[in-house]
């Protein structure tokens, strides 16, 4: 199972969590309350560039029959709908810059350059993962439906498609989240499935037509003559847009150390202990100013997971302080280069399409998901066994470790060190007793062979030596017998 307490997995109290919680509102109110000018300059400008950015784009598309004017006019096209797709539309739908009270830039009227409407967007994004992050069986985009991404979900033999069906989504991921918000919002409005003219199904139907419409038939008949390079710009740009908006969210939901946790842990959960779920379950990739602006600055995914609704310009400064709670409270803070964080979900993605005989480790302790339960039966130099076993019975009562050479606090951070340490030797200490039984058994297999290769011997000596006797016994009664004659 995932994690089901995330206080006896973070090795905090409940008074610990409460505090964090506090320190995080404090961030909060640290960046509210200093909104101003600057920000709404940064966004007013971003939107003015791409905008010009695109219809330069469109601009240069009318001469796409050359080729240099095909590579610019699609390589401006595919920024342009990446910074509208990131930047924009997905920061703008989640109410960073309604403070502004700016009826253009507002969540609810703001309408991206996407399939699937803005609004079903929202409801389903926003409410669906936003509030349950990588909750088993609450949290729609923990695979988006057809991934498998974590040992706690059964395997079907549908997921030995995985690594093809995830091609597929990557490459057309703009309807991919399309479908799959439009899924959700009729699950959520409690539509039937065959109510064809309800009205989440004329919304997305409506969007279809505008968004398909617009990229593949109004576009290209503008550049006349020029129509059918530009078609080909339109949907070479939309791929790009795609492939990059998939890496950039798989990169921050999907390598390891991205926590999943069961519904277990909603039960009672508090504001703090939503903090702390949401920091345990995200992961962030390293990247220049320029990386993160083309990636809606969600380079910074744990302080989106944390304050979705802050402005996305201000989240580099926020992840400063949040980096000091976690080394405050010794919890990990994930991240990584992009390519790496890729790597891991992409291995994620193609382990776990086989079936679990065919791997190592549980879903208690495993690269893509943990539980408190990889800590039993283990014996940490920072948290002996009777402490450990009191505070799983009681977090309540454990008492702050603190590391004798610094001072500082022992947590989450050094408990997995250190227990990747313990289970490595462990795993080794198996996998030597496992060499030595089986050492033990080809050693007893060999005397046992060597024994029965000795009683088959003596046993034929003795068959050999007993048939010499009866022949000797033959050849003397035909002597007497002959003599007898």
């Amino acid at each position: 199972m995932a994690i089901t307490d995330i206080k006896a997995f973070a090795h905090l109290t409940a008074a610990d969590i409460e505090t964090l919680g506090q320190e995080l509102d404090s961030i909060r109110r640290t960046v509210e309350l200093s909104r101003g000018d600057r920000d709404a300059t940064y966004i007013r400008r971003t939107i003015a560039a791409q905008r010009g950015l695109e219809v330069a784009a469109r601009a240069i598309l009318f001469g796409s029959r050359n080729r240099w004017a095909w590579l610019a006019g699609t390589a401006m096209l595919s920024v342009a709908k990446i910074i509208e797709n990131m930047e924009l539309g997905h920061n703008i739908s989640h109410g960073q810059w309604d403070w502004m009270n700016d009826p253009e830039i507002h969540s609810g009227t703001w309408e991206w350059d996407q399939t699937g409407p803005s609004s079903q967007w929202r409801r389903a994004h926003n409410y669906s993962h936003h509030t349950y992050t990588n909750v088993l069986g609450k949290d729609e985009d923990l695979g988006f439906g057809i991934l498998r991404m974590t040992r706690d979900e059964q395997w079907k033999p549908i997921h030995l498609v995985q690594p093809v069906a995830n091609l597929i989504l990557a490459a057309s991921f703009e309807w991919g989240i399309a479908l799959h918000d439009w899924s959700i919002d009729k699950q959520i409005s409690g539509v039937p499935p065959k109510e064809l003219m309800s009205a989440p199904n004329r919304e997305f139907a409506r969007k279809i037509v505008r968004q398909v419409g617009k990229d593949f038939v109004i576009y290209p008949a503008l550049t006349g003559p020029a129509w059918k390079s530009t078609l080909k710009a339109n949907a070479t740009a939309n791929l790009v847009r795609n492939l990059w908006a998939y890496a950039v969210i798989f990169c921050g939901h999907f390598p390891d150390g991205a926590e999943k946790f069961t519904i277990e842990q909603l039960e009672g959960e508090t504001a703090g202990e939503w903090y702390l779920r949401q920091m345990l379950g995200s992961a962030n990739f390293k990247a220049g100013p320029a990386m993160a602006f083309m990636s809606g600055n969600l380079c910074y995914q744990i302080e989106h997971h944390l304050f979705p609704d802050l402005p996305s310009n201000r989240y580099a400064e926020v992840a400063v302080r949040v980096r000091e709670l976690c080394d405050k409270y010794d919890l990990p803070y994930t991240t990584g280069s992009l390519g790496k964080q890729y790597l891991l979900a992409f291995r994620t993605i193609h382990k776990l399409a086989l079936p679990d005989r065919f791997l190592k480790r549980t879903s208690d302790y495993a690269p893509e998901t943990s539980s408190e339960r990889m800590f039993a039966g283990i014996t940490l130099p920072s948290l002996p066994t009777e402490r450990w076993a009191e505070h799983h019975r009681n977090p309540e009562n454990h008492r702050v470790i603190l590391d004798p050479a610094t001072g500082k606090r022992r947590g989450l951070r050094s408990a997995l060190a250190e227990a990747k340490v313990v289970l490595r030797e462990k795993a080794e200490h198996e996998k030597q007793v496992l060499r030595e039984a089986k050492r033990a058994l080809k050693d007893k297999a060999r005397h046992e062979q060597q024994v029965l290769l000795e009683a088959s011997a003596a046993w034929q000596e003795r068959a050999r030596a007993e048939s010499a006797g009866r022949k000797s016994a033959r050849e003397r009664v035909f002597g007497v017998l002959r003599r007898g004659r």
